[in-house]
């Protein structure tokens, strides 16, 4: 995908400030049964389109308005996935902002899912 490049630029300046995680990480992470809360901040269609098991929809759109509904602490950890790990670097550095302590996105999104042939929920 051809991204305009000040949306580029917003995306790295978020990623100098957040965690970033592999897909190959995350798989690692699930593998162990390790405990985090997996967003999914994609739009709604592309969510029921298609998802990794588990993961919560809050699209970028509104999780800061939902997040406090949703996850009960702010030291919780959270790995936000998009489509391909652009959307969730920002999404997670404005929760980041709010406070949340152990926020992580996932670098290659929701393609590098698919790209590494995991599971998807539909």
């Amino acid at each position: 995908m051809n991204h305009n490049p000040n949306f580029l630029a917003r995306v790295n300046q978020a990623r100098r400030v957040i965690r970033e995680c592999t897909v190959d990480e995350l798989i690692q992470a699930r593998n162990e049964c390790k405990s985090f809360t997996l967003i999914d901040v994609r739009e709604e269609s592309e969510f029921s389109a298609g998802h990794i098991p588990g993961a919560v929809h809050l699209s970028k759109g509104v999780i800061e308005r939902d997040i406090e509904s949703a996850i009960s602490g702010q030291d919780e950890r959270l790995v936000l996935y998009c489509g391909g790990g652009y959307r969730s670097a920002i999404a997670a550095e404005s929760l980041v902002a709010m406070g949340y302590t152990n926020v992580t996105s996932m670098d290659g999104g929701w393609r590098g899912w698919l790209d590494a042939e995991q599971p998807v929920e539909r």
